[in-house]
């Protein structure tokens, strides 16, 4: 599967197939936060984030493919992502984009 964040794939037409979306919501670990807040508070990269966001993206991306395979999709154009507070203290990472069957 070809997943890109253009809205064309150089030298390929296709049909566009729809939407395709995949999601996860992750929550914070209670340890992590203590930890992370005094992180914040004499700065630096806040690790335990940074791998739970990954790990989310990771999740968002599987989703959204097999969004596309059912469609019978070999790509994915116009990837984006999206985050929102799912509610305190959980998060959500969202995976979108176009369906196409390249020709």
């Amino acid at each position: 599967m070809i997943i890109t964040t253009t809205e064309s794939i150089p030298g390929h037409e296709f049909e566009v197939l729809g939407l395709v979306v995949g999601s996860t919501v992750q929550a914070k670990n209670i340890g992590r936060d203590i930890l992370s807040g005094l992180k914040g508070m004499v700065g630096g990269e806040i690790t335990a984030y940074t791998e739970m966001l990954s790990e989310a993206r990771d999740i968002a991306l599987n989703r959204m493919e097999k969004e596309a395979e059912k469609l019978g999709a070999n790509a994915v154009i116009g990837l984006r992502f999206s985050t929102a507070e799912a509610m305190p203290g959980a998060a959500e990472l969202m995976a979108y984009g176009t369906a196409v069957r390249l020709r």
